[in-house]
Formats: C-alpha cells, structure tokens, sequence
C-alpha cells in the first residue's frame, strides 16, 4: 500500500467545478487563487490582492462553504464576547 501524502490531494479547477472565468480576469492569476483558496491560504502577500486572484480565492471559498453545507457540516455564527472587568 501506497503511503498518503498531504501532496498527493487532488483539487478540483474552476472549469471542472463548472465556473466560467470572465474573460476580463487573467485565467492563469485567477486559478492561482482558486487553488489558494481551497487549500487554506490566507491573503498575505501583495500578489494575492490583485483582482483577478482574489475573485478566484473568494470563489474557492464560497465553492467550500456549498461543499459543506451539502455534506450537512453547519457553520455557527461568531458570537461577539464580551469581557467587562470590575475593580471592587
């Protein structure tokens, strides 16, 4: 048997998850954020903040959230905590 790898984890393209690149967006940047975005990147660098790669990043993100949801995995919203000190 083969040992699994974090590398061996194939992620889907834009094109093969059905998503159509504008043709105003560079495909290639576009891509680069997409799979950014599915492996858990954050926007870091100054390269990332280019238009073309954060529609893809933000499209990535979005495809995971539906991915989720279908598999039933339910996201809780943030509570706000709010932490008050009292000096007696």
């Amino acid at each position: 048997m083969r040992p699994h790898s974090a590398s061996s984890t194939r992620y889907p393209t834009p094109r093969e998850i059905g998503v159509t690149i504008p043709p105003h967006l560079l495909p290639e940047r576009f891509c680069a954020g997409f799979e950014h975005g599915l492996k858990g990147g954050q926007l870091d660098h100054v390269e990332y903040f280019r238009r073309s790669f954060r529609l893809g990043f933000r499209t990535a993100k979005l495809y995971l959230r539906e991915i989720r949801r279908r598999r039933g995995v339910i996201e809780l919203p943030r509570r706000r905590m709010r932490l008050t000190a009292r000096w007696e």
